[in-house]
């Protein structure tokens, strides 16, 4: 190489290596700082694009898990409803055995059928004030819950659930007629009062298969939702020690570069060297 002064070739050279190097630098440590490989498009497009598109799944995955979690809690206060309504059907028929029997007064009969009446009362209230969002579950005047429990438009990302068809009114379940004034009424009562566990019984099984196909559901989303993640992180997550390894060599070659740089510099100056004396 000739030895000039108008023109630095080394020194250029060397400076080109150390942006370089500078630059690479900077990119590691942007990476090691953000925990991100991809932070902006210019990193990789491609990536960045399908990393994207994957974050907007996985979001409408977790929202999807919500909302499965919300229809649980519907059939959970509609089941709770129901248990206290069994309850009181229970105790109906507890006291119609009590009723059935001559150990009992006129007197004690009396009490027997007011309680009754409030027992009947009961019922019919809890059957209208058991509600989910304003909207009544037990009453038979509910209405059809549609929740979205995937992320797809498709039927099989939907459940639904008809609120309307569940009613225990104390006319539905023919408890109205319950009296326990006499004894013959009482023994009369326990009829009724079987048939009426009976209507109650199919609506509690179907609700708690639909509680289980729900909790199913829940634990399908977790594992798309961590799978899912976990794809979008080998695309957008850094390697923490290949980003250091990385921000070290760039660091060596700085320091090299730098120093390389201020020897290039001084050639020009060697070629004055020529002119003197």
């Amino acid at each position: 190489m000739a030895l000039t002064i108008l023109t630095n070739l080394a020194s250029l050279n060397t400076k080109r290596h150390l942006e370089e190097s500078s630059e690479k630098f900077s990119q590691a440590a942007e990476r090691i700082a953000t925990g991100k490989r991809i932070n902006k498009s210019g990193d990789d497009a491609a990536g960045l694009s399908i990393s994207t598109s994957i974050e907007g799944q996985v979001r409408s995955i977790q929202q999807a898990r919500r909302n499965a979690q919300d229809a649980l809690s519907l059939m959970q206060v509609a089941e709770g409803g129901m248990n206290d309504v069994n309850n009181l059907i229970v105790r109906l028929r507890e006291l119609a055995m009590q009723a059935s029997s001559d150990n009992v007064g006129d007197a004690e009969r009396k009490s027997i059928q007011f309680e009754v009446n409030q027992v009947k009362q009961e019922i019919e209230r809890l059957s209208g004030a058991t509600k989910f969002l304003d909207n009544p579950l037990l009453n038979g005047k509910g209405r059809n819950f549609s929740f979205q429990i995937g992320p797809d438009n498709n039927e099989n990302n939907r459940f639904e659930y008809d609120s309307s068809k569940l009613d225990l009114s104390v006319s539905t379940l023919g408890l109205s007629n319950v009296d326990l004034s006499d004894i013959e009424s009482a023994r009369d009562s326990l009829s009724s009062i079987d048939e009426s566990v009976k209507k109650l019984a199919d609506p509690r099984a179907e609700l708690g298969a639909l509680q289980t196909r729900l909790q199913s559901v829940s634990n399908s989303l977790s594992v798309y939702e961590e799978n899912m993640t976990a794809a979008r992180s080998r695309i957008i997550d850094a390697d923490m020690a290949k980003e250091t390894a990385e921000v070290v060599k760039a660091q060596v070659l700085q320091k090299a570069g730098v120093a390389i740089l201020s020897q290039t510099n001084m050639t020009p100056a060697m070629a004055l060297k020529l002119l003197g004396d």
